[in-house]
């Protein structure tokens, strides 16, 4: 499979060598604030976006955009999505940056336009969560988001937010291609994810919050590990965001053990870097 296309543009680069270390381990949890993970009411419906084939209808053939973390870099959003490929943005809309309401709009736009869809992230189920007036940990990201969502010229968002985010799915698996947030786990490739705004599980925490140590930071927030790239089957290619790997501006990629390939699109968009964004081959 040919590498994909990164943008911004720039010197042609390889894939580091892979890093094969040490085997997938069990299932952690996710970051220690137990308060932001507790169910929402379960959605009672099915959402399309769920379905690999409803999703496939509705890509109809496009090439598609992968988009990484946006968190509230509007402008930068903008650039992103003036395309006519399919947009799949791989989730944290929200938080840090300066208008998590307007880049929440524009990815409205793109679903009610059939120009794209969002996989479900950390950042936006604890948005949905504060939406629904759940008590949440008070970090300064959240409320900037809250006060921008709650102000009146922004109520076209706020109220069909909730819903929104809860059609989100936490993955999608299109081919060989698997489109997660935080991490990857082979159950992924047989089963369908479970409700995004429902109980966290096992599975949906590792597609929310990738793979942990158990450890915390001196930050507070969770130790992580990536020894989930080692299971990725050969042939198979993560697209993921949450971690922010790379060092030099460009989307950051490894072969685990197992010979798949693992793709990290977080290049700090809303904290002081950039959005960075693949296009798929035509061909695919």
């Amino acid at each position: 499979m040919p590498l994909e296309r990164p943008h911004p543009s720039g010197p042609a680069w390889t894939p580091p060598i892979a890093d094969a270390r040490a085997p997938d381990g069990p299932y952690l949890p996710p970051d220690g604030h137990a308060d932001d993970h507790a169910a929402l009411d379960p959605v009672t419906d099915v959402p399309a976006f769920y379905d690999p084939v409803a999703v496939e209808r509705l890509i109809d053939g496009r090439p598609i955009r992968v988009v990484g973390d946006v968190h509230g870099d509007l402008r930068a959003f903008e650039h992103a999505v003036a395309t006519d490929r399919f947009v799949i943005q791989l989730g944290d809309l929200v938080d840090h940056g300066p208008d998590s309401a307007g880049t929440f709009r524009l990815m409205q736009r793109l679903l009610d336009d059939g120009r794209g869809l969002f996989i479900l992230g950390n950042h936006d189920r604890k948005l949905a969560r504060a939406l629904a007036g759940r008590k949440m940990r008070q970090d300064a990201p959240l409320i900037q988001t809250m006060r921008q969502f709650q102000a009146p010229e922004n109520e076209d968002v706020r109220t069909r937010a909730w819903q929104d985010i809860a059609h989100a799915p936490p993955w999608i698996v299109l081919g060989r291609r698997i489109f997660v947030h935080g991490g990857f786990h082979s159950r992924m490739l047989n089963e369908p994810p479970p409700p995004g705004l429902g109980t966290v599980t096992p599975l949906l925490s590792r597609a929310l919050f990738g793979e942990t140590t158990g450890r915390m930071q001196k930050d507070g927030y969770p130790e992580r590990r990536l020894n989930w790239i080692d299971h990725i089957p050969p042939g198979y290619t993560v697209y993921c965001g949450h971690d922010r790997r790379s060092t030099d501006g460009r989307p950051w990629i490894r072969v685990g053990r197992a010979g798949g390939t693992s793709v990290f699109t977080d290049t700090g968009a809303g904290k002081g870097g950039h959005l960075a964004w693949i296009d798929l081959p035509d061909d695919a």
